[in-house]
């Protein structure tokens, strides 16, 4: 059992450390300033300048495959590469993607949202929460109704990340008597969307369909089969929140180490403390733990493995992992760090987030647990 990253992809990692490090992190001052302001956090321009000057160096596309333009790196580097930008709090990712379903859609449709969403010339959504169907997905109370060769979609959506910037939506609709679909909804067919304030960084927005009338053409997928496409987003890319989680709470144990050598406190640094020593340690294992546990459910999925599971319990403790690390390094740091002087207030308010989105906690242990009851995973049984 080979651990080992190959040559290539140390070079890879690497490359996209010294990215982050030169063109992104200094970044963050300007971000804090911005946020505290109320402004955007980066201006757009500057952060289209950014995905041009990684895609020069072959950063374009990450998990797109390589006859739509990417580099097709693969879960397993997909993951890494989270990890690495992970490491600054600056909203920034690689250019050249664009949602796994939509690569589900006709010809037309990929020519009309897939391939303009991989090139940033339209941005996209993904709609299915509600406000009384956040969790259980399949009490959706958005209806379709068949109108001649056109559909009217009638219902809310909330909680839906780039909702306010997007100009098209994969919405999740009841469409009678088929069942849930998918629709593609261009905003100019009439849907309408508002900013939700919350307690960090993160943007949603709902979303209102009135009367929204959608072309026979536009649906995504088959009729009545809506459920699975948004199954398969979501279970993609649920091992890449905690791989990003990883990233910043490594980082945030390096500020902690850093300033408990500096930090005294009667006589001494606290680093010499037993309490604090404890809480680095502890770090450090759940640091290493959530990174392995990401990097199976990757695996699984670059094998063509069902993840599902790995995935589940990868999101579950890389969750947690970075709740009590940013707690633990708020700690070391005092009073500082409970200032906006420093950004791990920030990260509290962020990471506190993962523990909600794509599958709250609670979620994912009866997941776990029904899969082990009901036999669909089983126990002790490595490689399978």
């Amino acid at each position: 059992m080979d651990f080992s990253l190959t040559p290539e992809e140390r070079q890879i990692r690497d490359t996209v450390r010294s990215f982050v490090e030169k063109e992104v992190m200094p970044l963050e001052p300007e971000v804090l300033r911005n946020e505290r302001a109320g402004r955007p956090a980066v201006d757009p321009e500057v952060l289209r300048d950014l995905r041009a000057k990684a895609r020069k160096s072959g950063f374009w596309g990450i998990n797109t495959p390589e006859e739509y333009g990417g580099a097709a790196l693969g879960p397993i580097m997909s993951a890494i590469i989270a990890m690495e930008i992970g490491r600054t709090f600056v909203p920034f990712s690689f250019g050249g993607s664009a949602d796994n379903i939509l690569y589900a859609g006709t010809d037309e449709q990929k020519q009309r949202y897939l391939i303009p969403t991989i090139e940033g010339e339209r941005r996209s959504c993904f709609a299915i929460t509600e406000p009384g169907a956040g969790s259980d997905a399949r009490n959706i109370r958005t209806r379709a109704t068949r109108d001649g060769s056109e559909w009217v979609l009638n219902g809310e959506k909330t909680f839906i990340t780039g909702g306010s910037e997007a100009d098209f939506v994969m919405v999740f609709a009841v469409a009678e008597p088929y069942g849930v679909t998918c629709f593609l909804v261009d905003r100019d067919m009439g849907w309408k969307s508002e900013p939700i304030p919350t307690m960090g960084e993160w943007g949603p927005a709902a979303l209102v369909f009135q009367d929204v009338r959608v072309p026979e053409e536009n649906i995504l997928g088959e009729l009545g089969k809506g459920f699975e496409l948004a199954m398969a987003w979501i279970g993609q890319g649920r091992y890449m929140i905690p791989a990003r989680a990883i990233g910043s709470a490594e980082r945030m144990l390096g500020m902690a180490i850093d300033y408990a050598k500096i930090r005294k406190s009667m006589g001494q640094t606290i680093s010499e403390y037993q309490a604090i020593q404890w809480m680095i340690a502890d770090s450090q294992v759940e640091i290493e733990a959530a990174k392995w546990l990401t990097l199976y459910a990757a695996w699984r999925v670059s094998e063509g493995m069902d993840a599902r599971h790995a995935s589940s319990i990868a999101k579950l403790n890389g969750a947690v992992m970075a709740n009590q690390v940013v707690d633990r390094v708020l700690q070391i740091h005092g009073g500082m760090g409970y200032t906006k002087e420093l950004p791990i207030e920030r990260w509290y308010r962020e990471l506190r987030l993962l523990r909600i989105f794509e599958g709250t906690d609670e979620i994912q242990k009866r997941t776990i647990a029904r899969n082990l009851i009901k036999g669909h995973a089983r126990l002790g049984l490595i490689g399978e």
